[in-house]
């Protein structure tokens, strides 16, 4: 059984500007939720218990 899930959600963002010069991608609603709750309402069904985000690609120790 899968216990991680790893989401990357690094980037600019630069594909969907203007609309994230004011709120980061992984926000964006669609359908009057977030995106990223889709991610984690399908992980959580699949029975994923820890969550690893990928937020940047410099090294934070």
């Amino acid at each position: 059984m899968i216990k991680q899930a790893i989401i990357p959600l690094a980037g600019l963002g630069t594909r969907m500007l203007p609309l994230t010069s004011v709120m980061p991608k992984e926000l964006m609603p669609i359908n009057g939720k977030p995106n990223l709750q889709y991610i984690l309402d399908e992980c959580i069904d699949a029975g994923v218990k820890e969550f690893i985000f990928i937020i940047s690609k410099k090294n934070y120790q």
